[in-house]
């Protein structure tokens, strides 16, 4: 039995976005996963995964903490000696695939989002662009989730071997199914996201004071972890009765029952949004930004409505043209979503494109 070795920066988006292919892999591989504790690492294990709890910065840019991730990789890996290592996210990509570059050890890169750094431009955009170099440049593969991602990496010549574009994480689609679709009562807006300026939260609170003057009825739902520097304003908000802050929540298909619409206003340096497949996959139109990594789960129009970035004018006018819907169109909306998600971001799909890059490394060591 093959070693398989996931390197990655939590243990809720390896659950949540990657569990069934988690499932599929220790199906023929001993799999482990180096990562930092959670709570999810109970129910990984309980799947069968190794476990190697690893501590990383996922945010932070101190270069002493970075070095010592980049020994403990080798450590690890030299441990190990997995047949092929699969990285996630940042730090995993780049520090991971140095080491495995180094030690000549196959591995398949996922870049789930270019980051801050590499968007911004400066000095800091040229180390992280040397740095990607040397990461990807003996990756077998290297997995990218939107165009202008894919795009951006090959013209900057961050990668020069193999890279295949895959829809995002894709989407369980037995998981998030279609839900039935509320009454107009009252009309429920739902944000999913770390509450940090990044995603869009100023924007959301914006258009949910001014709606919720003008609209009684309206409802704006917060869902997910809060950056210290919100919590005051969402708790005083949320006693003025303009939001309902619900805090970070396990599972939110029961919030999507509710719902009408989920509002992702988020300019972050995506790679795919997680909120916007899962919430087109419950039959939910969406609004959201039309830059890389959300514009894609949107047909203009047709599912949901894309808004400028940091423009909260231009989304308190998408709010107020969905909320002059009726509750028929709405529902069709959402039903649009449905099908367009199932078309184009199944996960079966990224399941199907790791099967297939893994197996081309098997292949090769048994020549």
């Amino acid at each position: 039995m093959a070693k398989l070795l996931i390197l990655a920066n939590s243990d809720v988006g390896l659950y949540k976005f990657r569990r069934e292919l988690v499932e599929e892999l220790l199906k023929k591989h001993e799999v482990f996963i180096s990562l930092p504790g959670g709570e999810y690492i109970s129910e990984l294990i309980e799947l069968g995964c190794k476990f190697i709890d690893t501590p990383i910065s996922r945010r932070g840019t101190n270069l002493i903490t970075d070095f010592m991730l980049l020994v403990r990789y080798k450590k690890i890996i030299g441990q190990v000696k997995p047949d092929a290592v699969l990285t996630f996210t940042i730090k995993p990509n780049v520090y991971g695939g140095i080491i495995c570059r180094r030690l000549k050890t196959p591995y398949i890169a996922n870049i789930t989002g270019l980051g801050t750094a590499l968007e911004n431009g400066g000095a800091l955009q040229m180390m992280a662009l040397f740095l990607y170099r040397m990461a990807m440049e003996k990756a077998r593969c290297v997995f990218v989730q939107n165009e202008e991602n894919f795009d951006f990496v090959t013209t900057k010549g961050i990668v020069r071997g193999r890279c295949r574009l895959i829809p995002g994480s894709g989407v369980n689609l037995d998981y998030f199914r279609p839900l039935d679709y509320p009454d107009d009562s009252s009309i429920e807006f739902l944000y999913i996201s770390r509450i940090m300026k990044e995603k869009g939260i100023d924007q959301y609170l914006d258009a949910a004071e001014h709606i919720r003057d003008k609209y009684p009825n309206a409802k704006f739902h917060i869902l997910g972890s809060c950056e210290g520097a919100y919590e005051d304003k969402l708790n005083e908000m949320h006693s003025r009765g303009i939001v309902k802050y619900h805090g970070m929540q396990s599972d939110v298909r029961k919030f999507h029952q509710i719902s009408h619409c989920t509002i992702h206003p988020s300019y972050y340096p995506e790679g795919m949004s997680n909120v916007l497949l899962e919430s087109a996959a419950c039959g939910r139109p969406i609004i959201t930004t039309s830059r890389s990594g959300c514009k894609e789960a949107v047909a203009d129009g047709l599912n949901g409505f894309l808004v400028e970035q940091r423009n909260s004018r231009d989304l308190i006018e998408k709010i107020e043209r969905f909320m002059k819907l009726d509750n028929e169109s709405k529902k069709r909306m959402g039903l649009a979503g449905r099908e367009k998600i199932a078309a184009e971001f199944d996960r079966k799909r990224v399941i199907e494109a790791y099967l297939s890059e893994i197996g081309e490394i098997s292949i090769e060591q048994y020549i």
